[in-house]
């Protein structure tokens, strides 16, 4: 089955394997299409509306038409803040394998936390889910709760009766806190997962949706994540959601790995995530593919890891994984095996997920978080469509050797110290990158050793020269 692509970019869908989200949502549009909706609403036609004027409807909450309100206090929200780096996934596993025992496999993969899925979506449920959750110490965005999608994705929230399947900001209001309160006690309780990938004419009214969220449950992460793209036009959709949202990250998906090679516009579109989350002054969110489908071929190790470092490099804070359990097949999208097949069978990925997460991402993670990304190009390759190419500066003089992508990191403070992430631009092959120093900067050289947490002195502080593994990367603070 094929859901038909609704997004202004088709042309770019297309080409990643349209509709790959929306068929898993599917069952739960499904389901409340059919469920009761206690509160009024007008039904004179059976679309939502979808026009930009939308964003003019009185009624919103102050914090809907101001960006202060939406960043204010990003720094305390779950996930978004403190010092652990978010490592998340979707499509979790399902209601008959909710259990102590599958959620601490999860959990000893090195996931920090899931977004509800995969029929997991009833209140009855998802409190299981998160109180399975709370025992092995994982946290939860609240996608699949009917109240929660009738809030965010099915309706438009306006004050003007006369817009078609609508609700009033004070249903909006109810629903969410109606939500609140069954969730609030459970310690595992991150945040709502407001919607995935919605089109631009959303935007008005999922703007509403987040406002309501941050007055309602100020606590707690409103969460949504877009779809890919590329293009002055991708850029546009980017900035109207960021502007008109104010969400407190920036999350997307962009799959590379295809049956016919890698996507030559996964750096463009990276490109683009970076300079709109720099812009905005929040952090940027991606998905990685960890699972085989259409025209996308099932990751290996080193593949992961590449997508996860070249993410890293770009500035990412935040990496989730697509999927953890695999879609039943039936579904459409000939959805293959992910971290689990489809009956629960732990797949090679698993391992490697769970390697990756806990002796790499977690610590490098947590050494970048804090930290804003200065720098983003490719060494000793012509770039990518849409990256940038290496230039000397004052930090860095020159490159040589294998092709790289560097990702260089300031504080947010006046020091001049840096951070260096090299990253192998191959996923296929060892790579060996000189980078030359600037001596008139650059007066000490460490490399972070994840293991011991600790960086160690290197004698040579006139170059780097990183070996790298298949899809690896390595991490130097540059003190100067």
């Amino acid at each position: 089955m094929m859901i038909p692509d609704r997004s202004p970019f088709h042309g770019v869908r297309a080409a990643q394997g349209v509709g790959r989200r929306a068929v898993l949502r599917g069952a739960v549009i499904g389901a409340l299409a059919a469920a009761p909706v206690p509160f009024a609403r007008r039904l004179t036609d059976g679309s939502d509306k979808t026009t930009a004027s939308a964003s003019a409807e009185a009624g919103a909450p102050a914090s809907a038409r101001t960006g202060a309100a939406a960043s204010a206090s990003c720094a305390d929200l779950p996930l978004v803040g403190g010092a652990e780096f978010p490592i998340g996934l979707y499509w979790p596993p399902h209601p008959y394998a909710t259990t102590v025992e599958r959620y601490a496999q999860i959990r000893e993969a090195g996931f920090t936390f899931l977004i509800t899925g995969n029929y997991v979506d009833d209140s009855a449920i998802l409190s299981q889910s998160l109180a399975i959750a709370d025992q092995v110490g994982l946290k939860v965005l609240v996608a699949s709760d009917p109240d929660v999608q009738n809030l965010a994705a099915r309706f438009t929230i306006s004050d003007d009766r006369s817009v078609p399947m609508s609700i009033t900001t004070a249903d909006a209001r109810k629903l969410a806190t109606d939500a609140l309160n069954r969730y609030r006690g459970f310690g595992s309780f991150a945040g709502f997962s407001l919607g995935d990938e919605p089109p631009a004419g959303r935007f008005p009214s999922l703007a509403k949706a987040f406002a309501v969220a941050r007055e309602v449950a100020p606590d707690y992460t409103p969460y949504s994540n877009l779809v890919p793209g590329s293009g002055s036009g991708y850029q546009s959709f980017v900035r109207q959601f960021v502007d008109t949202v104010h969400p407190p990250m920036l999350s997307f998906d962009r799959y590379p790995l295809l049956t016919s090679g890698e996507d030559t516009q996964y750096f463009a579109n990276w490109a683009i995530i970076r300079s709109e989350g720099l812009r905005a002054n929040i952090p940027t969110w991606t998905f990685v593919q960890s699972v085989e489908y259409n025209g996308h071929r099932f990751p290996t190790a080193a593949e992961l890891l590449w997508q996860i470092n070249t993410s890293l490099a770009y500035g990412c804070k935040g990496i989730q994984y697509f999927t953890y359990w695999q879609p039943d097949p039936a579904r459409g999208e000939g959805f293959g095996r992910a971290l689990t097949t489809a009956d629960g069978t732990l797949t090679p990925l698993y391992s490697a997920a769970k390697n990756i997460n806990t002796t790499w991402l977690s610590q490098v993670g947590v050494e970048l978080k804090p930290l804003v990304s200065e720098l983003a190009v490719h060494a000793n390759e012509t770039p990518p469509a849409g990256a940038t190419g290496f230039t000397p500066d004052s930090y860095l003089s020159g490159t040589s050797g294998s092709a790289a992508v560097l990702g260089r990191f300031r504080p947010t403070d006046a020091a001049k110290t840096r951070w260096l992430l090299i990253a192998n631009r191959q996923y296929n092959t060892s790579a060996t990158t000189t980078v030359t120093l600037n001596q008139a900067t650059v007066t000490k050289v460490s490399v972070f050793d994840p293991a011991s947490r600790a960086y160690v002195a290197q004698a040579d502080r006139t170059k780097i020269v990183a070996t790298l593994a298949p899809g690896a990367a390595a991490l130097y603070r540059l003190d100067a």
